[in-house]
């Protein structure tokens, strides 16, 4: 298909670019009481920083093992993820992680669980000033009106716009999105695939995320990482997503490219990496 670029995974940086995130060579084996098992087995990838890259695979393929590494939440039995030049052993606030749950304090308003990270994070930092970031992040999302509201008194869609304005509140290097939005309707899906696009083109922060969804990932990312299956899984392929941006959804819907890369993804999924239920 000569409409498609793919690559194979390297942990090289690109010709006359520094590396900004480098996974090199990593393997994650796990004691079990009926021996080792491997997720994943010489993993390489380099992002450049500013990169959006959607990670997609079947379950137990090693996604959010692969992302934890880089969060800093789980290390490499073999190999290195460094940031920077620096390696990651520890979570950190360069890093931040929005799950699917939310992850948020139930018991807290919007503006209290956004302000919570930015005090955290800032604690020298003067009270108006905490509370203007977390008023200008809770704008960005759309949330000014629900700023004073608990967590219980808020959509699931809602939810989600918190968890996003919290990460991005302290300024991360690096945003590590843990399929934020497969727990939603379609409509607030879009809406919310829409919003992370505008904020990334606003602060081109480098962003992470794992998604099953390769419409999703078709309309978000830089590059598609697809995984091979798991146990001993490894990055099977890297489709570069050609699209210019910023982007519109309805023409990159009606651009013939869009559907050769739809269906060469299905068949790596679904073909090539059948997942095997049995």
């Amino acid at each position: 298909m000569q409409t498609l670029r793919h690559q194979q995974p390297t942990a090289l940086s690109s010709p006359g670019r520094d590396p900004f995130l480098v996974v090199e060579n990593v393997s994650k084996i796990y004691e079990t009481p009926k021996g080792p098992y491997t997720v994943l087995d010489g993993v390489n990838l380099t992002v450049q920083e500013g990169e959006f890259i959607c990670v997609i695979g079947h379950s137990g393929c090693g996604k959010s093992t692969l992302l934890n590494m880089v969060s800093g939440f789980n290390q490499p039995s073999y190999g290195s993820v460094r940031l920077k030049g620096q390696e990651i052993d520890r979570p950190g606030p360069d890093r931040m992680v929005v799950f699917q749950n939310y992850a948020l304090l139930p018991w807290m308003t919007a503006f209290e669980n956004v302000y919570l990270a930015v005090d955290c994070v800032n604690p020298q930092m003067r009270e108006g000033e905490k509370r203007e970031i977390v008023r200008e992040h809770l704008t960005m999302v759309g949330l000014t009106e629900a700023a004073d509201k608990k967590i219980t008194q808020i959509s699931g869609g809602m939810k989600q716009r918190v968890a996003i304005a919290r990460a991005l509140s302290i300024r991360p290097e690096v945003l590590i999105l843990d399929e934020p939005f497969g727990a939603l309707d379609a409509i607030t899906k879009e809406e919310l695939q829409e919003e992370l696009l505008k904020i990334w083109n606003d602060h081109r922060c480098t962003v992470l995320m794992i998604t099953h969804d390769i419409d999703e990932a078709l309309f978000l990312a830089d590059r598609l990482v697809m995984m091979t299956n798991g146990p001993s899984a490894k990055i099977g392929e890297i489709l570069e997503i050609p699209f210019p941006r910023p982007r519109d959804r309805e023409r990159i819907m009606e651009d013939p490219q869009y559907y050769d890369l739809r269906n060469y993804a299905l068949d790596f999924l679904y073909n090539r990496f059948a997942h095997d239920d049995e």
